[in-house]
């Protein structure tokens, strides 16, 4: 055999035997972050289970919170994201006919807020990192709402990442399990009063998830984590908005409606910002007014 035939076999050896390291690496360092136990206790908090505190509950988780985005407008679980490359990712049934009788108030308050499921591992994709702020009131009227809601009997199946995916997990480019994203240190307020002041308008845009899609400085450009084809974020700072009067801005929350006439692209939920209070809606408005103007793209 000539000697560049030898070489050229070693070559090519080499390279298989790299990239098979590199998918075994892969598939072990993702799979380790899937079954990674968190060891943060249930820690019960005061809910009420009123006509008053549900009705905040289902305002809460479909206005604000938008769990109905994820989960399914009956909240039974839904396909979220099915991509060749990254995977199928599917929210589960959160009604009484899924997970939702195993699940404690404490441990239902956990998930939430930390991301963490009744056996320890992480949620995947559920936005804690914008949820561990809710106040325990509004937590609480959440977890309410929910026993309340009619028991829906699909099994949506499970969340299975595909190479492409497992790879931007096993790297840290994607933070895609939630308990990693929230912290150990913040301890959220029982009670904030609904108003109009920019306190309540950043509460609203933390636990809404403007800052989750649009960036901690709202600055917009590409989502982390989303498909290629999904739209980017928009600027929300001055220098993205600023040329809008807040009816304008009111408008386009409520409509999905440009000045221009052109609509959304359906990556904004703009069907359930519709559904804000006007105090709500005038809150997060101030609020976007006031954040540093930044460059988009820089989230």
């Amino acid at each position: 055999m000539p000697r560049w035939m030898r070489w050229t076999g070693y070559a090519v050896g080499t390279v298989v035997l790299l990239a098979g390291a590199a998918v075994g690496y892969v598939y072990a360092a993702s799979t380790h972050k899937a079954n990674k136990r968190y060891d943060i206790p249930a820690t019960p908090i005061t809910i009420v289970h009123d006509s008053a505190t549900i009705a905040r509950g289902r305002h809460f988780a479909t206005a604000i919170g938008k769990c109905v985005e994820c989960h399914g407008d009956d909240l039974g679980g839904k396909v979220l994201v099915d991509d060749p490359a990254l995977g199928i990712v599917i929210p589960p049934n959160i009604t009484n006919g899924g997970l939702l009788p195993s699940y404690s108030d404490a441990e239902l308050v956990r998930v939430i807020r930390q991301g963490i499921k009744r056996d320890g591992r992480s949620a995947i994709v559920m936005p804690s990192d914008d949820y561990q702020y809710l106040t325990d009131e509004d937590v609480g009227a959440i977890v309410a709402y929910l026993r309340t809601v009619p028991a829906v009997t699909r099994d949506p199946g499970p969340t299975r990442l595909r190479l492409v995916g497992r790879t931007l997990v096993a790297t840290n480019l994607v933070p895609l399990y939630a308990a990693e994203r929230t912290s150990r240190t913040y301890r959220a307020p029982a009670h904030l009063e609904p108003d109009t002041s920019l306190t309540y308008g950043a509460y609203l845009a933390n636990t809404g998830g403007c800052t989750g899609c649009h960036g901690p400085g709202l600055g917009g450009g590409p989502i982390p984590g989303m498909p290629p084809e999904a739209a980017p974020a928009a600027n929300l700072t001055p220098t993205g908005i600023g040329h809008l009067s807040d009816a304008q801005l009111e408008r386009i929350l409520r409509s999905g409606e440009r000045p221009d006439g052109s609509t959304l692209k359906p990556d904004m939920p703009w069907r359930y910002t519709a559904l804000m209070s006007d105090l709500e809606m005038r809150a997060t408005i101030k609020y976007l007014r006031s954040v540093p103007a930044k460059a988009y793209g820089t989230r």
